[in-house]
């Protein structure tokens, strides 16, 4: 019934079994539950005890006033996915195979077609501490030929390696359970590289994350080090604005162009506090001071302090991030006058800066210089001016809003494409995506924030893991179409198909996040797999509270400081209908 009533469209909500089991289905796009152990990419069920939600109302009424003013004080943590004992789970199972089964044709089931995979959620209390069972259909055309059937057993977490596995005890207990005489295997290990490269306590609690994912044929040993003939992914998961990110100031650069776009769109603009040195009003009376003097008619501005220059906590980072992202030497007039507003507090501020500039525009004191190109309201006035005619503006409501934002977007968006196209040498195939000028404000603001996100993943591939050009390139080319075709998303992973050689000495000597070996046999739907798996992470949602935060890092170097690990094994076994 769930999944004819799915057809059209994945329930949001589980299904009630019984009176103690949910039954979801979750799509094949989804995030799944139990990736860690099960390669399929289709829908599938998953089962879980039921929860229920009822309070008696005696309780209730019994609390006094202060204690249920604190109870709503506290935050309200979830409870989780509730997990079923092993032999319920087992009993769910056994039913979902007969109905599978073509030759159960008492039960009229027999003309219905392949159901998904199911996995059951599992309480851990039998003495393999069992975490979840699963079925998976093997198909003959449009019927179920027989199942796989999934035991996941998981223990820890410990840091004593004698309770790990033998490698060569696991492919004989294989060999055994399937009858078997030859075996492959294949290691997978991950590693996080974000911590092993960066220099102690520079890493700011974050979502970001950079890691390498390996695999390679011919385990030999519980544990080894991936060979360098190994095939490894790179994943790469970074949020803006850590503060001792190489480009902070640039970051804060582009939150004032944010609150220029929210202020234009609502009518409300949040101005920076004021800086404790010069205001931006003094700043652009010097700057037109200072361009009132060098008026000789060839109007060629010097700009050596004119950008900010990005700082960093660690020279080693710093020296490098100089590398790529140098000063841009061709800051025409309205990026200069950009730097200088940049820290404008008020409203008051933003009219009397732009009174100072157009008032010099129009009695011809300066005759600055922009970019050919440039299509901002400001730099066609600066146009107008040239022939001494000027229209008049009106300095009021979002006028003055939307003129500082134009100079600011075309400013950032210079700098930004001069790193891309300059420094990490991508080709020009979405300039026009991200520099377009067809779109309106609010969405050329979006895709500058896209491109200052891809910013911070270069910055952070060049400054860590000393990232050359010819690793930059793809890499760039990956982001650049994902955002081409995708909103902003920080929480995206981006993958890089690497050589390990590339960032071995970022991994040789720390310890795995997970090391997993995978040992097969047989061919098509014939192969039977056994998984064994250690994790510093618990690798399951359900009956792991008492477990999680409980494992000891390492640390950043890379030390051999003891880790605590969770030990997965998952076994495969097949049934036959024919």
């Amino acid at each position: 019934r769930i999944r004819e009533e799915a057809k059209d469209s994945i329930p949001e909500h589980p299904y009630l079994y019984e009176t103690d089991v949910e039954i979801s289905l979750v799509g094949g796009g989804c995030k799944s539950p139990v990736e860690r152990f099960w390669n399929g990419s289709s829908a599938m069920y998953i089962l879980q005890k039921a929860t229920h939600n009822e309070e008696s109302d005696s309780t209730e009424e019994s609390r006094t006033d202060d204690a249920v003013y604190a109870s709503e004080l506290l935050p309200k943590e979830s409870p989780g996915p509730l997990a079923l004992s092993v032999g319920r789970a087992k009993q769910l199972i056994s039913l979902y195979t007969m109905v599978q089964n073509p030759n159960m044709t008492f039960l009229g089931t027999s003309e219905l077609a392949v159901l998904p995979p199911l996995w059951v959620r599992c309480d851990g209390s039998d003495p393999q501490h069992t975490c979840w069972v699963g079925a998976e259909p093997l198909k003959a055309g449009s019927k179920a030929s027989g199942l796989n059937i999934y035991t996941v057993s998981c223990d820890g977490p410990t840091a004593d390696k004698t309770h790990f596995a033998n490698l060569e005890e696991l492919k004989m207990e294989h060999k055994i359970r399937h009858h078997s005489s030859v075996v492959t295997t294949k290691g997978f290990a991950q590693y996080e590289l974000i911590a092993a490269a960066a220099i102690e306590d520079t890493i700011a609690e974050s979502g970001s994350n950079i890691c390498v994912d390996i695999t390679w044929n011919g385990v030999e040993k519980i544990l080894e080090t991936p060979p360098l003939i190994s095939a490894a992914t790179l994943n790469i998961a970074l949020e803006s604005g850590d503060p001792r990110s190489p480009v902070f100031q640039l970051y804060r650069e582009l939150q004032f162009l944010l609150a220029l776009a929210e202020g234009l769109k609502t009518g409300v603009t949040e101005w920076p506090e004021p800086s404790e040195s010069e205001s931006a009003l003094k700043l652009v009376q010097e700057f037109l001071t200072d361009l009132k003097k060098k008026l000789d008619g060839d109007c060629v501005f010097e700009n050596k302090n004119e950008t900010e220059k990005i700082k960093c906590d660690t020279a080693a980072v710093d020296s490098c991030i100089k590398s790529i992202f140098g000063e841009r030497g061709d800051l025409d007039f309205t990026e200069q006058l950009w730097c200088k507003m940049k820290s404008v507090s008020s409203y008051q501020e933003l009219i009397d800066c732009f009174t100072l500039v157009i008032k010099s525009l129009e009695l011809g004191e300066i005759q600055p210089w922009i970019h050919q190109g440039s299509s901002s309201f400001l730099s066609q006035l600066i146009q107008q001016s040239y022939h001494g005619r000027m229209e008049e503006v009106s300095l009021s409501d979002i006028t003055p809003v939307q003129m500082l934002l134009e100079v600011g977007l075309e400013k950032m968006k210079k700098d930004y494409v001069s790193f891309f196209i300059g420094k990490s040498r991508s080709s020009l195939l979405f300039q026009d995506y991200f520099t377009c000028t067809s779109v309106d404000l609010q969405e050329q603001v979006h895709r500058v924030q896209k491109l200052h996100h891809m910013l911070e993943i270069m910055v952070s591939c060049t400054g860590l893991l000393q990232f050359r050009h010819e690793n930059l390139f793809p890499l760039t080319q990956i982001c650049m179409k994902y955002y081409k075709e995708n909103p902003l998303n920080e929480k995206h992973v981006f993958q890089l198909p690497i050589r390990p050689a590339l960032v071995k000495k970022f991994y040789q000597n720390d310890n795995p996040e997970i090391w997993k070996v995978e040992i097969s046999s047989g061919h098509g739907q014939k192969e039977v797999k056994t998984t064994w798996q250690v994790s510093t992470s618990a690798p399951v949602e359900h009956g792991t509270a008492n477990h999680s935060g409980l494992f000891c890092d390492s640390t950043v170097n890379g030390s051999s400081e003891e880790r605590l690990y969770f030990i997965t094994m998952t076994q495969c076994s097949q049934v036959q209908f024919t």
